[in-house]
């Protein structure tokens, strides 16, 4: 009998009672390979003795002071930590406790920067079908997963969606890179233009889609195309690297990679590693000063922003990832993964694309790879999957609706950024007969 109103109300789930670098353990004294960070946070793994010493450390400093009466050192250290680390532009940091929050904030910001400069007009959010970027309510209206929004979408506020830049799915049979990017980004000129010029706030994306359609990353220039339509319509452009960043590409900030620099950048997850529930805005310097220079305040704040215990697991989680050189293995241990995926499942009849960046992979699952259509959402092979796969001592992150909210399957692969080349060679093997089990198991 349980009390807690857990994801699944008729859930009986193990019972984790440890855990040590990339593994688990339950109270049966199972273990279970963490290969996706829980939800892409866990990337020191688990029971980390700097990060622990450090929250010791905080603990018997201070563990709580409200952010209407003090700031602390260990919030100011994590800010000029993360500011040094940030893209240019980018000087000023907003501490929140997790993902949905900071996109929330986020999304107050970038409406109140126009009101502070004499743009009040402007009323729109566009982002892309198949995001995620959260279930507060403002988060869930402007994230494109129909199968989460559906419920409640009678107290979502009006937000737009284009496609996706999701080459597996939307490029056209010939075209190249450079012209799908093309396509893709013209779809915000059209809405913007549909709108109206003047009307739009932001346009929302992930840089490399997480959750929702497993580990998409964007192709060719096209992220560069979308910061100029947002420039040339006075849009403010804002990444959601909740998932995809802090180090789980391969560079600290997802969007170094494709030379694109946000106006407001989400994070979470990895901020932390998941010692404290911790998020943050990154936003940029013309925002900063439309706030100081105009009514001297964001109308906006949470209880426990800036807890002094979260941000001092983000600071300690962050100068391990810089002492230790961690992003180098990132790169190392997710060009192995890629291979190890493609050598494992580049043939396999029923795994359609295999895609990702760093320590941040996808398998899109098909019925059939020529004509790419997918398993019947009833078969739920998603789940199935994840069964076969906890059975097997390994955690990956499956979901179902990959295509359009219902139908389509995938696997996310995250795992930590201490992992090493037999672990991922472990992970591999224990996934592929997982998902091979799970496809017998539908006939």
């Amino acid at each position: 009998m349980t009390h807690i109103l857990h994801r699944q109300a008729n859930s009986t789930l193990p019972v984790a009672v440890g855990g040590k670098g990339i593994e688990l353990f339950d109270s049966t004294g199972k273990s279970y390979i963490d290969a996706s960070g829980g939800a892409a946070v866990s990337c020191l793994g688990h029971g980390h003795p700097d990060v622990i010493a450090a929250l010791h450390a905080q603990l018997d400093k201070l563990a709580y002071a409200h952010t209407s009466f003090f700031t602390t050192e260990v919030a100011e250290q994590l800010a000029d930590r993360l500011v040094a680390d940030a893209p240019a532009v980018l000087d000023h940091v907003y501490l929140v406790s997790g993902g949905s929050e900071a996109i929330e904030a986020a999304l107050k910001m970038a409406r109140q920067y126009f009101v502070e400069t004499g743009q009040p007009q402007r009323r729109h959010i566009i982002a892309r079908r198949q995001s995620y970027h959260g279930n507060t309510l403002g988060a869930l209206a402007t994230g494109g997963n129909e199968w989460r929004r559906a419920q409640f979408r009678p107290l979502l506020i009006e937000t737009h969606h284009i496609d996706p830049c999701y080459a597996y799915r939307l490029q056209k049979a010939g075209e190249s890179d450079e012209a799908y990017a093309a396509r893709a980004a013209q779809a915000l000129e059209d809405k913007i233009l549909e709108l109206g010029e003047d009307q739009v706030i932001a346009f929302v994306a992930e840089t490399v889609v997480g959750a929702t359609a497993g580990a998409v990353p964007p192709v060719a220039d096209y992220l560069k195309r979308i910061r100029a339509i947002c420039d040339r319509y006075g849009v403010l452009l804002i990444l959601d690297e909740v998932m995809c960043g802090m180090g789980r590409t391969g560079t600290l900030h997802a969007c170094e990679q494709d030379g694109v620099i946000p106006d407001l950048m989400t994070i979470a997850k990895g901020l932390g590693g998941g010692y404290q529930p911790i998020g943050a805005v990154l936003l940029g310097r013309h925002i900063f000063e439309a706030f100081s220079k105009g009514s001297g305040f964001f109308q906006h704040g949470h209880t426990y922003m800036g807890h002094p215990m979260a941000a001092a697991a983000g600071l300690a989680v962050q100068e391990i990832i810089r002492r230790d050189n961690l992003l180098a293995n990132v790169v190392a241990m997710g060009d192995h993964l890629q291979r190890r995926l493609e050598d494992r499942f580049g043939n396999h009849h029923h795994v359609g694309d295999v895609r990702g960046r760093g320590l941040f992979r996808g398998l899109e699952f098909v019925a059939d790879r020529s004509s790419k259509e997918p398993f019947a959402p009833e078969l739920k092979l998603n789940a199935r999957i994840k069964r076969e796969a906890m059975q097997r001592g390994l955690m990956v992150y499956p979901m179902g609706g990959t295509i359009d909210g219902v139908r389509g399957d995938h696997v996310l692969l995250a795992p930590p950024f201490i992992v090493n080349g037999e672990q991922i060679d472990t992970i591999v093997e224990r996934l592929g007969d997982a998902v091979d089990a799970a496809i017998a198991s539908m006939r």
